[in-house]
């Protein structure tokens, strides 16, 4: 069995909780929990890679260990990945690889690599860190990958991250190592990578962003303002308010969401946030943004930053964002808030726009994206003992059905659909495959 990134990065204290968490996900009776029909029952796949509904198929369109167009392999742990119209039916992918210091194995190179490659950062053993992105074109008529290359490298554990819309991917860094004795330069950043850019990109930390441990961005095409999830089980949500909008690298303001009188949206011990209320929302300047000491969550919280139960996938949808919170909720299955910000002077306003009580229905929401139809694909990645992870959709109205099952022992990731709606592209994290999806998507059977 493929142990969990998650298992293996929160030590003891997580396995005791996945230990508390099995039992209570043994004691889910074993049917299909699905709150809503959605696009129907699943179909037993014959190369038990993934079920889907009737109508629908796939193909693997990459995979951990091919040989890229530039020479180096496809990287394995594929996690975030956004898709952007490349032109002439045709578009790019541009795929996070969530791997750390010592994954040297599973990253692009099939060898030493000269001096004078463009890397953020190298091991002690002189050898680029093996996190990063990798680019594809896809062509939508022949379901062929025409191209993939290297696009960024030497970061590390590229979680998540966020379409911008002017074209470029946000890689954000879920890793918080200082420079010293295994690495030479800070991280916890975000990069930026644009979706056109032949071959390797400057690696250039936007610094302004924050140093956290970064999960996922999204951009307001009206205002240029970013907001930012982060991966702790105290984080909070941020946002950063760009001096010039579309140009990131050119600094800004970074800021942490405040709901007044609730310190807490977890709900673990107590309802403190409920579906159906609008909360009022503001936000509290945050200073040294590089924060040396990665206290900017509890310096926030100081100032009144309400906590969330680890902030994961954040997605920009009709004029509101939705982001999913992998534990929180009183049952601990998870949570997805929606926050639509004002403008022209009105307050922003965050409500609780889904909670799991139940892990057969959703479990664990990690990723997600907006779909065509208006509803939320979301990628589990629970950690029970028994990994069973789907891909989870939500209604307008706030209700799950779903969509696929893994039935291989690792996480969906990245889910996000080609530009003209017609194909979703997800990855299979460990070994890393990345799959075009097509089918039907118009027949959802709920609103």
């Amino acid at each position: 069995m493929q142990i969990s990134r998650r298992q293996f990065n929160f030590g003891l204290g997580s396995i005791a909780f996945a230990g508390i968490a099995a039992r209570a996900y043994s004691q889910i009776p074993p049917q299909a929990r699905s709150e809503v029909p959605g696009y129907g029952a699943l179909v037993r796949d014959p190369n038990n890679l993934i079920d889907l509904p009737k109508g629908f198929s796939y193909r693997v369109i990459s995979r951990f260990g091919n040989i890229m167009d530039d020479g180096f392999l496809v990287p394995s742990a594929g996690d975030g990945m956004g898709a952007f119209a490349a032109g002439k039916g045709k578009v790019a992918l541009v795929r996070n690889h969530e791997l750390n210091i010592r994954d040297g194995r599973f990253g692009p190179f099939p060898g030493k690599v000269a001096d004078d490659f463009v890397a953020y950062d190298r091991g002690k053993d002189g050898m680029p860190l093996p996190g990063g992105t990798t680019t594809l074109i896809y062509d939508l008529k022949s379901q062929r990958v025409e191209k993939q290359w290297l696009s960024l490298s030497g970061t590390l554990r590229n979680c998540a991250g966020g379409i911008t819309p002017w074209g470029s991917w946000l890689t954000c860094e879920e890793n918080v190592t200082r420079a010293g004795d295994t690495v030479g330069k800070d991280h916890g950043y975000i990069f930026e990578v644009p979706s056109g850019h032949m071959g390797l990109v400057n690696p250039v930390p936007l610094k302004a962003m924050g140093r956290f441990n970064h999960e996922a961005a999204c951009i307001d095409p009206r205002t240029g303002i970013a907001y930012l999830t982060e991966d702790r089980d105290d984080s909070l949500l941020y946002r950063f308010l760009p001096n010039d909008k579309g140009e990131l690298a050119k600094g800004g303001k970074l800021e942490a969401l405040v709901l007044d009188g609730i310190g807490d949206s977890r709900n673990w011990s107590e309802a403190t946030v409920v579906r159906g209320k609008s909360y009022s929302a503001r936000w509290v300047p945050l200073d040294n943004p590089e924060a040396p000491e990665d206290d900017l969550r509890k310096r926030g919280a100081a100032k009144g930053a309400t906590l969330f139960a680890r902030g994961e996938g954040i997605w920009w949808g009709n004029d509101e964002l939705y982001f999913t919170c992998t534990d929180g909720g009183a049952a601990k299955f998870g949570q997805i808030f929606r926050l639509r910000p004002g403008v022209t002077g009105e307050v922003d306003k965050l409500d609780l726009f889904y909670e799991s009580t139940d892990g057969g229905a959703y479990n664990y929401g990690d990723n997600l994206c907006v779909m065509p139809t208006g509803h939320l694909m979301v990628c589990e990645d629970q950690y029970t003992d028994i990994t069973d992870n789907h891909l989870r959709g939500i209604t307008p109205a706030g209700k799950a059905y779903t969509f696929a099952k893994s039935r291989v022992q690792t996480e969906f990731a990245g889910a996000c659909f080609a530009p003209d709606g017609s194909t979703l592209f997800v990855n299979l994290m460990w070994p890393t495959m990345t799959l075009a999806i097509t089918g039907p998507w118009r027949r959802v059977k709920a609103s």
